[in-house]
């Protein structure tokens, strides 16, 4: 791999996705107006939205990234810039990785948006360390691009890429403890959590914010957090080199 090409591949997505005056405003926009229902809608019930807060952050920042991602990364398919890429000289690792690059920037944003609506303008209550949530959600953010990169890869339009929504977000929003805490779930589907990385992201997330931890105690969900982007980023060059 070549830093330098990775790094001129991340900066034209980057420019492009600047010039794309719609795309921006839908990616600052969106989730704004979604989170202000959020706050509307748990405006009395402000103990609740304290507990539900980790569930609605992590839903969320995947939800987010995830059709950023599938979008972007297809029409960068249709339109022939990723076969004419793959037929210079560059390595997929490098196109691979200057996409995770160029689109993990527009989804830190997004991120970042979430928890700062979450945190400032809802003023929910945390116990841990903001930078830690930060850091927890950035890493949370990287496994849905490459997520989305990957599933991105087998659709052939826009509208297959939304049908792909309600197939990988949805049993995560059932599965995972958005509705129900797993616990409380019969215990052929606790196995099947095991698998969604959703399952992982609000974990960690309750234990930061509702429980005080550190880095430290999340370890283990930050570790099958990234373990799942490498894999989802390896799968995704299989999936490439196959198309």
């Amino acid at each position: 791999m070549s830093v330098e090409r990775t790094l001129a591949i991340a900066q034209r997505i980057i420019t492009q996705i600047l010039r794309d005056h719609r795309t921006m405003a839908l990616i600052l926009i969106v989730p704004t107006m979604v989170m202000t229902l959020v706050g509307l809608s748990f405006y009395e019930q402000k103990a609740v939205l304290n507990f539900a807060a980790p569930a609605i952050l992590g839903a969320f920042v995947m939800f987010f990234v995830f059709i950023l991602t599938g979008v972007s990364f297809l029409r960068e398919r249709m339109q022939g810039t990723l076969e004419r890429l793959l037929a210079t000289p560059v390595s997929r690792g490098d196109v691979l990785v200057g996409y995770l690059a160029g689109f993990l920037l527009f989804a830190a944003v997004q991120s970042l948006l979430v928890v700062l609506f979450l945190l400032l303008v809802l003023q929910i209550s945390y116990q841990g360390a903001l930078w830690h949530i930060l850091l927890f959600v950035m890493v949370m953010a990287m496994a849905s691009v490459n997520m989305g990169i990957f599933f991105s890869t087998f659709a052939n339009n826009e509208f297959q890429v939304m049908q792909f929504i309600p197939m990988v977000m949805g049993p995560q929003l059932f599965l995972a403890g958005v509705l129900l805490p797993v616990e409380q779930m019969p215990e052929y589907l606790q196995i099947i959590s095991r698998f969604l990385p959703l399952t992982y992201a609000i974990r960690g997330l309750r234990k930061i914010m509702l429980e005080g931890q550190g880095l430290g105690g999340v370890a283990t969900e930050l570790s099958i957090l990234a373990g799942f982007a490498v894999l989802m980023l390896a799968l995704a060059a299989m999936a490439v080199r196959r198309s």
